[in-house]
């Protein structure tokens, strides 16, 4: 069975949908879950879901090969990025560059980028006055959201949406598909 590793640094709710799935499909196992921020709601929820949590700060993520070390020691198979927000070190980049996948709340190219993460995209897709958005699940790389695209979904924006309707469409779309892109990418 396939072993991944999840990143995450929110609410978790990607992250639950995906143990939940892999549980469920008996596809993958989620292995591990890191997470840079001790106050995120994943924690709470990885330790429901009896799936070990590692907390780290800025400092072991970037100047020390720990996190690369350790994610070798689980031998992970896929790193999935579910709503973390940092740009990845070159030495995880390096081990995992094939095998690393990330989902963004929009259609990229579109509304992409550093900064642009949650309800600031749903604002700009608002603001910007587009008739549809989505998520797109992409490969990661040195730049935020430039990797390339394995999967996209949208849905419509009318003019009665706001950006809070916008974001429970986009994780409409999230719950439905992540899970299964990753298994799909898995199993390719």
């Amino acid at each position: 069975m396939k072993r991944i590793a999840l990143f995450a640094s929110g609410s978790g709710t990607n992250a639950e949908n995906i143990i939940h799935y892999s549980r469920q499909n008996n596809s993958f196992q989620v292995v591990k879950i890191y997470c840079n921020k001790p106050s995120a709601g994943i924690i709470e929820k990885a330790t429901k879901l009896d799936v070990p949590i590692e907390i780290f700060s800025k400092n072991i993520f970037y100047n020390t090969d720990h996190i690369v070390n350790d994610l070798q020691l689980n031998s992970i198979d896929l790193v999935v990025l579910a709503g973390f927000l940092w740009l990845i070190p070159e030495s995880i980049l390096k081990k995992y560059s094939d095998m690393m996948l990330n989902i963004h709340p929009a259609l990229l190219p579109k509304f992409g980028g550093k900064g642009m993460y949650g309800m600031k995209v749903h604002e700009a897709v608002k603001a910007n006055g587009e008739s549809e958005t989505g998520i797109t699940i992409h490969k990661v790389n040195m730049e935020y959201d430039r990797g390339e695209i394995i999967f996209q979904a949208k849905c419509d924006v009318t003019v009665n949406d706001t950006p809070d309707s916008i974001a429970q469409k986009i994780h409409e779309l999230e719950y439905e598909h992540f899970p299964k892109v990753i298994d799909s990418f898995l199993n390719r």
